[in-house]
């Protein structure tokens, strides 16, 4: 077994190099972390002081311990989670549009450092795109794929369904992924794949901070 993992491991370290390099081609900075640990590490280190910070829905950040870390520092959290109410909730996701650091993930990245993000009300994807002085990405790589049509696939058949069974939990749900597990390319009133942006380069330069990780994490 430990062969095996280290095996993995290095596979992950080799890949991520040259990912790392498609990604600083295309303007974005970018690192790589052994672990969930060093990547909540690396993040915490890329965030200034008395910044105010804010994050999408993302299982992965919560999995490397940043949320949980980020609330031990003295800098200025928008948890759109607190609120109690739904029209608290989204003065706080617009509020997070304008927040110095903006904390996610994306769905899917190919090889060459194009990164495929799927959004039910365009939120984070906004962020992404434009708003906060600086987006912190950390992406496990199980999210790595080898072009951009198998990034694209992967985010809308895997990635879109699997969430949406994690948000719909007692089928029936409210769309037909929520039901069969495969994306049914649905209208639905809950649909989550709203928005389908992909980020091809970082403008300005720098704005974007890509931490890939060497485990599995997210979806």
């Amino acid at each position: 077994m430990q062969e095996k993992e280290g095996a993995i491991q290095k596979k992950f370290e080799l890949s991520a190099a040259a990912i790392v390099k498609n990604l600083q081609s295309r303007k974005f900075d970018a690192y790589y972390c052994r672990t969930g640990e060093e990547a909540a590490e690396k993040a915490l280190s890329l965030i200034p002081e008395k910044s105010s910070v804010s994050w999408g829905g993302s299982v992965t950040i919560h999995e490397t311990g940043l949320v949980e870390r980020l609330y031990k520092t003295d800098l200025k959290i928008i948890d759109r989670d607190k609120a109690k109410t739904g029209e608290e909730r989204n003065d706080m996701m617009r509020t997070a549009l304008l927040c110095d650091v903006f904390v996610t993930s994306a769905n899917a990245i190919s090889e060459d450092g194009v990164l495929v993000h799927i959004d039910g009300l365009g939120n984070r994807v906004a962020a992404i795109a434009f708003g906060p002085k600086s987006v912190i990405i950390i992406i496990g790589m199980n999210k790595v794929c080898k072009t951009i049509g198998d990034a694209r696939n992967r985010a809308r058949n895997y990635a879109a369904p699997v969430n949406a069974l994690r948000i719909y939990k007692n089928p029936p749900g409210k769309t037909p992924c929520s039901n069969a597990g495969i994306c049914g390319d649905c209208k639905s009133e809950g649909c989550i794949c709203s928005y389908i942006v992909e980020t091809r380069m970082c403008n300005p330069p720098g704005r974007i901070k890509i931490i890939l990780v060497g485990e599995s994490l997210g979806f």
